[in-house]
């Protein structure tokens, strides 16, 4: 056995995150490492790779007793990890970042000639031929994660651990990295995989472990394992079909519309008109750059409008910044939660109220029984994760953070919400929790606009689909309408009608 953990245990206060884990990875596997957001993933990582000590429990490499002090150290052992956020440097060149700190050198300086030579060489073994002189920074999310799986296996060689790799890429990209580590697995690595795309576990892996609530529950081969079951696994309980519980109704015109005429910003998004009912939830569906994100921008304020207004039915709205856009009454749940919706080092309480405090002003705070009292009541309607509201948002996984993003806006009462790839990146029980959201947010007479690119998730909860292609707006979908045959269709330009 390549790696063998066995009784790990790891503690916060108040917190028991892994208690007796056991987990085996043969050489020349691939083995995913599931559960839901919580349930011990990270915890895990970071004991075998050095970042947390463990309270309890072995960790062999080759049979061999490791105790790794930090992530350098289990880098020398042969562990190597890489993240869905690329840790490397986007403003140095490939051939820099694959060589940082064990560069060739002449007479004590850095040989440049010999640095490149030896960064292609690196790249050819993955398939890749590319200008290594280039900025990091300029190539796609994809290059960027090869170039960094790269550089992984090239400082360990033995363990590599691929944390949600394929969250940012779209299915071309992701099967570029895929043929990366298969290749990588035929040589003899042992691979972990952590994902919370089911279908590409089925497709990639040899092995699954389940964790939930920081303990081991079951480790199958993925060729005998089922879906269902497999989820069942996850949860802990058998699988609700959260799609079910929503059937949007086909919806007309209605008071208190929101109109967004003739929108646009040249070199971003083409002039649009869009419109929202009260209660309504109006889907996005695109491919990756297709102008999603870039309309959810241009209607928060983020980027000013070219061209177009907005108006309800006292006027015209100013939202030619997020303060305007905040004080109109609407709200933004960023895709990047990590970079654009939380901020790490505060509380979950502070997160919370972050927005409310903003909004009535510095001068005027929120008294801290307040505070207490909105945090203490949306960890509960949305079952956050935590040992309790003075938690740093920064320790909880990604589903718990999303959830607190939203317990921000929902703190502020916004008429109009947008949510950009609400369910990214999280596990398929927040999945679920959050669709529930949705539908209990239209019962309350919010307004929504969701942009996803899982088509099932906008089918769900969507009374209406816009289609956007190429940065325009390119087909509106309604009611019985709404089907993934038909979203295909408009987004591959196959005679879907036009808006």
């Amino acid at each position: 056995m390549l790696l063998s953990i066995r009784s790990l245990s790891k503690s916060f206060p108040g917190t028991r995150a892994l208690d007796g884990v056991h987990f085996d990875l043969r050489a020349g596997e691939v083995h995913a490492l599931l559960g839901e957001n919580g349930a011990g993933k990270s915890t895990l990582i970071k004991c075998l790779t050095g970042a947390y000590a463990r309270d309890e429990g072995t960790i062999k490499l080759d049979g061999v007793p490791i105790n790794p002090q930090s992530t350098v150290e289990a880098q020398e052992l042969g562990i190597g990890t890489v993240y869905q956020e690329v840790n490397l440097l986007p403003n140095l060149t490939v051939a820099q970042n694959l060589l940082f700190g064990r560069e060739p050198r002449r007479l004590g300086l850095i040989h440049a000639r010999a640095m490149r030579s030896e960064a292609r060489a690196m790249l050819r073994r993955y398939g890749l031929d590319i200008d290594v002189d280039r900025d990091l920074g300029s190539y796609s999310v994809a290059i960027q994660q090869i170039v960094a799986i790269a550089r992984a296996v090239a400082l360990s060689g033995k363990v590599l651990i691929l944390d949600e790799p394929t969250a940012s890429l779209d299915a071309r990209e992701v099967e570029m990295v895929f043929d990366v580590v298969r290749g990588l697995r035929d040589d003899g690595l042992g691979i972990i995989f952590v994902s919370h795309f089911l279908d590409q576990v089925f497709d990639l892996t040899d092995s699954v472990t389940v964790l939930r609530n920081g303990r081991h529950i079951t480790t199958e081969e993925t060729a005998a394992l089922d879906r269902v079951r497999l989820i069942e696994h996850m949860l802990g309980r058998a699988l609700e079909d959260a799609v079910s519980h929503h059937a949007p109704a086909i919806r007309g015109a209605r008071p208190d519309m929101l109109h967004f005429t003739g929108m646009g910003r040249r070199g971003m998004i083409e002039p649009f008109d869009l419109t929202v009912g009260k209660g309504e939830v109006v889907g996005l569906a695109g491919l990756l750059g297709s102008g999603r994100t870039e309309t959810a921008e241009l209607l928060f304020g983020i980027r000013s409008a070219h061209t177009g207004e907005a108006r309800d039915m006292a006027g015209r709205i100013d939202i030619t910044s997020p303060r305007a856009a905040i004080a109109a009454g609407f709200g933004f749940a960023p895709e990047d939660r990590k970079t654009d919706g939380i901020v790490a080092d505060l509380t979950i309480r502070e997160n919370i109220i972050l927005g409310l405090q903003a909004r009535r002003g510095w001068t005027r705070p929120i008294p801290r029984a307040e505070q207490n009292r909105l945090a203490d009541d949306y960890i509960r309607r949305l079952d956050i994760r935590t040992s309790g509201r003075e938690k740093r948002i920064g320790e909880l996984s990604g589903g718990n953070q999303q959830k607190v993003v939203l317990a921000r806006w929902l703190a502020m009462n916004p008429r109009f919400l947008i949510l950009d790839e609400p369910t990214r990146g999280i596990d398929v029980g927040a999945h679920a929790e959050i669709l529930r959201l949705i539908h209990e947010l239209v019962e309350a007479g919010m307004s929504l606009l969701v942009i996803s690119s899982e088509i099932d998730e906008l089918i769900a909860v969507s009374d209406r689909v816009i289609v956007l292609r190429d940065r325009r707006h390119v087909a509106e979908l309604g009611g019985a309408e709404i089907s993934g045959e038909t979203i295909m269709r408009a987004i591959a330009d196959t005679g879907e009608r036009r808006i």
